[in-house]
């Protein structure tokens, strides 16, 4: 590493808090050492209200551009200089391009989450989806998915800051796409949530729940669970969340986070780099890894 490390090297960086169990840095050093890129990329654990700092920051070091991870996606979209046309409507960003000091902010979480399904065999087209979370990733598959085709969401949440938040996304999504029927619901309505996920045909998990420092926790009753739905989960680390390993006992089709990490991660590459990720030799590489 430190052989391509020089006074030249353009530096990436990840924005949230916590940062480390993520894979970006793996991902994309990975990334630029096969393309023979002058790039490097670090995590930084930052807090939500710290990030007006951090954002000075991408600007006074001349970072190329930054990924942004929970819970700092919503607050940094009004810290940047301009959005993409996704990112204003969702009001959230995961990606943050320095352009000689001025600083645009994309979404890509509900591209990845697209495609992650799609390579399990699964079109959002014309489906019914339930959706745990409100947050900026959660916000991002919705308006997504509702832009791809889907028929039906109903978003759960804690009644909680993020709850507005899935009232303002149903808002954006009946103006976008008024086709599209969207419903919200208080997650502690655990009987509503039962029988909206035996409707639908995909459920999402789209909050930091089975994530460090609560993996082995679900917030879904196995039982609400069978064979016909599939299932996704937004957690990448661990692997297998709870969720996903109830699911699967069941003989659900089942789509880990872990995917939607690598297909938002190209896209976001993509908008650094100008080039495709070589995802199939990153792939590769990580099976080789896991094999070890």
């Amino acid at each position: 590493m430190e052989k391509r490390i020089s006074g030249t090297t353009g530096l990436f960086t990840l924005l949230g808090s916590p940062v480390g169990h993520s894979g970006s840095p793996a991902m994309y050093n990975f990334s630029f050492q096969q393309q023979k890129l002058d790039y490097a990329y670090l995590a930084f654990d930052v807090k939500k209200e710290q990030m007006p700092q951090a954002i000075d920051a991408l600007r006074l070091f001349k970072v190329r551009g930054s990924n942004v991870t929970m819970p700092c996606k919503s607050v940094a979209a009004d810290l940047v200089d301009e959005l993409s046309p996704a990112a204003k409507i969702i009001g959230a960003i995961n990606v943050i391009v320095n352009d000689n000091g001025k600083l645009t902010g994309h979404i890509t979480d509900g591209i990845g989450f697209v495609r992650n399904l799609k390579e399990t065999g699964v079109d959002v087209a014309g489906k019914k989806l339930v959706v745990i979370g409100a947050g900026g990733a959660a916000t991002a598959l919705q308006v997504q998915c509702a832009l791809d085709g889907a028929t039906a969401l109903t978003i759960f949440n804690r009644d909680d800051e993020f709850y507005a938040n899935a009232e303002e996304t149903q808002r954006k999504i009946k103006a976008a796409k008024p086709d599209v029927n969207v419903q919200v619901y208080p997650l502690a309505d655990q009987e509503k949530l039962k029988e909206e996920i035996a409707n639908a045909d995909i459920l999402v998990n789209a909050t930091i729940v089975g994530m460090k420092p609560l993996n082995g926790q679900s917030l879904v009753d196995p039982s609400f669970l069978r064979a016909d739905l599939v299932v996704a989960d937004t957690v990448y680390n661990p692997l297998k969340t709870k969720l996903i390993e109830d699911a699967e006992k069941v003989g659900c089709t089942v789509a880990p986070g872990k995917g939607m990490l690598l297909w938002q991660g190209a896209a976001a590459y993509t908008l650094f780099t100008g080039k495709e990720m070589p995802t199939a030799e990153y792939q590769a590489y990580e099976a080789q890894q896991i094999g070890k």
